[in-house]
């Protein structure tokens, strides 16, 4: 009887084996291309700084500027200044710092009601639309729609993820850059840093006095490779 139990425990050790490879090989086969991005006509264009209609880039061509910022915004007309003030103003001062230091910031409409296209836009025509661009999308698609639209209309070597909310600090990207430098990436320079602010959370609570549904990762920064940019 034991050696019984002892064939079945050994013989479903070797099927979870063998699932486990089955599966993890269907995930590489279907993981190696992306599924095609579904645009509506008016999302394949942006307004440049004169209101003219310039095609988006794609994602599959090469580099241009070293990092994108996508900022994914649903009715953000109020919040949204204060976390392009901040933003561009570190990226302007990093960039006078290091004059080979290109970015851009693309900030995405997620079909919101009220003016935030508009207020986009004004930083757009501020900074010029090769710094600053805006993504009006004809239906809300989500926060996680919104990123991918901005990250397949990227020209960065890095893609930075920014909420709207202006709720990390922006400079704190260093922070981000540093530990995606220190990672090993596999393959390709593939790789991830993500940002959290769970250690502030007590702090957060005893100024505000509310509390969080969950602990808040912001932003994400990605490795360019990890969306096939070579």
């Amino acid at each position: 009887m034991a050696l019984l139990l002892l064939q079945l425990a050994v013989l479903g050790a070797a099927l979870a084996a063998a699932a486990l490879v089955l599966i993890s090989v269907v995930a590489f086969i279907t993981a190696t291309k992306m599924p095609a991005l579904h645009r509506h006509e008016e999302e394949k264009v942006f307004l440049n700084a004169k209101g003219q209609k310039e095609t988006l880039p794609s994602i599959w061509d090469l580099p241009t500027k070293q990092l994108s910022v996508v900022v994914p915004s649903y009715n953000e007309e109020k919040r949204l200044p204060v976390m392009m003030d901040e933003a561009l103003s570190y990226l302007e001062k990093r960039q006078k710092r290091d004059p080979a230091f290109t970015y851009e910031v693309i900030v995405v409409d997620d079909g919101s009601k009220d003016k935030t296209s508009k207020v986009a836009f004004k930083y757009c025509q501020k900074y010029g639309s090769d710094k600053v661009r805006v993504i009006t999308l004809v239906k809300n698609r989500g926060k996680g729609g919104a990123i991918r639209m901005g990250i397949f209309s990227s020209r960065g070597e890095k893609i930075l993820m920014a909420d709207a909310d202006g709720a990390t600090k922006f400079p704190d990207v260093e922070k981000l850059e540093k530990g995606l430098n220190d990672l090993q990436p596999w393959p390709n320079q593939m790789a991830i840093a993500c940002g959290s602010r769970a250690h502030l959370e007590k702090e957060s609570i005893a100024q505000r006095k509310c509390s969080f549904g969950g602990l808040i990762s912001q932003p994400v920064f990605i490795g360019s490779i990890l969306y096939g940019r070579h």
